[in-house]
């Protein structure tokens, strides 16, 4: 008896082909689309000229289904909508703290793998599908994340969070592929999408940005407060915390001459504190809410390449565990603008060892150590 697989459909090329290739390996595909609520309005995920630039949106529905209507594969689309203002919630609310969010990890461990999958195995399926660039191998009983063999196109970074439950009924079709093979392969099968751009924003921010959604969603939020430099004097004021990230250098409402950086947020005091590129550079942080894949826990400190943002390269680090949930990161060399609420993502070359949340503070630790101000936790950690 064939297997029976369903494929999220985005839209995009990559999960057509992901679909065309499961169908050529002996699956019984079924085509799924995630409606997040209303279809966008106008002006939302749009480029002018009606081209998207995010997925989710009426063209990706109306292209997904004419995919799969010529893999001659059923299709049908879901409402997630309840969930899906879960998730926007999520994203306001992460700002609001301080934080900067990535909604992309939680759709991925609530949403695709989550309530999919559910609906999946309800209509009798064996695997959930989608066209993500990473592969699964599986070692010591454990299932295992690897980067995809196209790692300008890698995708393991934002499926870090998935349980070994989740992997043990996922499919990643596209795992040994490269984009432009996926491309080729599309315009040999006359798929519709073969040339569709990749989306590159979030599927649920407005042609504004997320600071308009921000407005809209919170517009009543008083988050006011000053801007400081790192030695605590008054530059001036911002409109609220909300609109900022660690990082930023546009649109911090001061000139001072030269190029300046935020380098923290503080909720609390609704203190933005800015700073040149060098007060950017971190070497230690904590990483909470910890998912662990290619071991089940780290006995002690251990070496690996830590990616701290999507297109971060990962860089080397010593990693020390503090308790059951928190380890303390040491980068061997700084980098910059290590932000909470991005992911850090623990890799031994290919291999995804695990990962978790960056928190500015650790229960039993400090906070975030900037460049020239770490303390030496090599000695510490050791005796942990």
């Amino acid at each position: 008896m064939r297997k029976k697989a369903v494929i999220a459909m985005s839209g995009g090329v990559d999960s057509s082909v992901a679909a065309l290739l499961l169908k050529e390996q002996g699956y019984d595909v079924v085509g799924l689309f995630m409606r997040m609520g209303s279809l966008p309005e106008a002006g939302v995920g749009h480029e002018p000229g009606g081209r998207s630039r995010s997925c989710c949106s009426l063209e990706d529905a109306h292209d997904a289904e004419r995919v799969a209507e010529s893999l001659d594969i059923p299709f049908y689309v879901l409402n997630f909508r309840d969930a899906f203002e879960g998730l926007i919630d999520y994203f306001c609310d992460e700002y609001i703290r301080g934080r900067t969010p990535n909604p992309c990890i939680v759709c991925n461990q609530k949403l695709k793998f989550g309530k999919l999958l559910i609906f999946a195995a309800g209509i009798g399926a064996d695997y959930l599908a989608t066209g993500h660039y990473v592969r699964i191998a599986k070692s010591g009983g454990r299932y295992c994340l690897k980067t995809g063999c196209d790692r300008g196109k890698d995708q393991s970074y934002v499926l870090f969070s998935l349980t070994q439950e989740q992997f043990s009924h996922a499919l990643f079709p596209l795992g040994d592929w490269t984009k432009e093979d996926v491309r080729k392969k599309a315009a040999e099968a006359g798929l519709r999408t073969g040339s569709k751009p990749d989306s590159q924003e979030i599927c649920f921010v407005p042609s504004d940005g997320y600071r308009g959604l921000l407005r809209k969603r919170m517009g009543d939020a008083d988050t006011a407060g000053p801007i400081l430099d790192t030695l605590g004097n008054v530059l001036g004021s911002h409109p609220g915390v909300q609109f900022f990230t660690i990082g930023q250098r546009r649109g911090l409402g001061i000139a001072m001459g030269e190029p300046y950086y935020v380098v923290d947020i503080d909720p609390a005091t609704r203190a933005v504190t800015v700073g040149r590129h060098e007060e950017t550079l971190v070497r230690e942080f904590f990483v909470t809410d910890l998912n662990w894949l290619a071991i089940k826990r780290p006995g002690g400190r251990f070496k690996a390449e830590v990616k701290i943002r999507y297109n971060h390269t990962p860089a080397a680090a010593t990693v020390y565990p503090v308790d059951e949930d928190t380890v303390r990161v040491l980068f061997d060399s700084a980098q910059k603008a290590i932000t909470p609420g991005q992911a850090a993502v623990f890799y031994r070359g290919e291999l995804v060892l695990g990962g978790g949340w960056i928190d500015k503070k650790s229960p039993v630790g400090p906070a975030i150590h900037r460049q020239g101000h770490q303390v030496d936790v090599g000695k510490q950690a050791a005796h942990t």
